[in-house]
């Protein structure tokens, strides 16, 4: 089954009555129980598809269920820079080196490149000082890297080769992400990530699958923490201004959510017990935004409906005199299976 168009992008004038369609987004959306079970879909919610960050809390699963928590004595807002596409903002710095410090590493071993703190790069947000120095800390990733070190710290592992795929360190990423999403290891397809770390394509559904169960975990399972960090410290999974943290802040301890660079979005529904994994084919972000809240809405989700969503639902385009000149809106209806 081919992706289905998504989202549509207008263009007119002061308001939507004479806008019209200038461009169109495809993709799929697959909405699941912990069973794995198709509950809702648009386009095809089985496509292939490199999660890229949203699967960061399974790659922390390695970490969690070798007693990396208990062994380190970390506390809730340094599991969700686990998990987090940070915005390299003062606490998540801090945050990260405080990782690094208890395992015994240093920013000098993260091997996830580095770059400008994406908080210098939002709408409104402040630019970087004249001279400032990204160092690997700032990298939106550096929190999974310095999970990774303290894997291996902790398991006696080498450290210099920690992001290779025959490393025990990876090998165990991609049997537990595997057995989190429900699919064989062997059926996960690999890549590189913009951190240099492995990265996996798998069915929309089975990533879906994945969220379902991180929402609704129980105490005895090691998704449990990961998740109650996220929902408790949305600001360290993402950052100022960012759609996670505003996803997190409408839905307090019911919605876990970590999108994936080039249009990805994972989200699980704690209550109803829902996994939701959407993909925009042409990695569009502000689109996929768009279908997530869009889903959520669908779903019955109240939060969607929240003033705090809309700005993100149905936003605005804007030129730089700030005159609009069109919209995003969502073009697709879940099946219900």
């Amino acid at each position: 089954m081919p992706h289905t168009l998504l989202i549509e992008r207008t263009r007119g004038g002061a308001d939507a009555a004479g806008d019209i369609v200038e461009c169109q987004h495809f993709g799929s959306i697959a909405v699941v129980d912990p069973s794995g079970q198709l509950v809702a879909s648009a386009g095809d919610p089985h496509a292939l598809t490199f999660a890229r960050s949203a699967l960061k809390p399974f790659q922390a699963l390695p970490f969690m269920r070798g007693g990396g928590a208990a062994h380190y004595g970390l506390h809730s807002e340094q599991l969700a820079l686990l998990c987090a596409s940070h915005s390299g903002e003062s606490e998540h710095v801090a945050t990260v080196a405080s990782i690094l410090d208890k395992a015994g590493c240093g920013p000098a071993q993260l091997q996830c490149g580095c770059h400008l703190p994406i908080a210098f790069g939002m709408p409104g947000g402040a630019a970087a000082p004249a001279g400032f120095e990204p160092t690997t800390l700032h990298h939106n990733c550096s929190g999974k890297h310095a999970g990774f070190l303290a894997y291996c710290a902790q398991h006696g592992l080498t450290l210099h080769d920690y992001l290779s795929a025959d490393h025990p360190l990876q090998a165990a990423v991609r049997s537990q992400l595997a057995q989190a999403c429900g699919i064989a290891a062997d059926a996960l397809r690999a890549g590189i990530d913009g951190c240099s770390a492995p990265t996996y394509a798998l069915p929309l559904s089975a990533l879906a699958t994945g969220y379902a169960r991180l929402a609704t975990a129980q105490a005895d399972d090691a998704l449990h923490p990961l998740c109650q960090a996220m929902v408790a410290h949305p600001f360290l999974v993402s950052g100022s201004g960012r759609s996670d943290l505003a996803l997190m802040r409408a839905a307090p301890d019911e919605l876990v959510a970590k999108t994936g660079a080039d249009g990805v979005q994972g989200m699980g529904l704690r209550k109803a017990g829902l996994g939701i994994a959407v993909k925009v084919s042409d990695g569009n972000m502000a689109t996929v935004h768009a279908a997530a809240i869009e889903t959520l809405r669908q779903l019955g989700v109240p939060a969607a409906q929240s003033g705090t969503l809309q700005a993100w639902a149905r936003p605005d385009i804007r030129n730089t005199a700030g005159l609009r000149t069109g919209q995003v809106r969502p073009a697709f209806e879940l099946r219900h299976h």
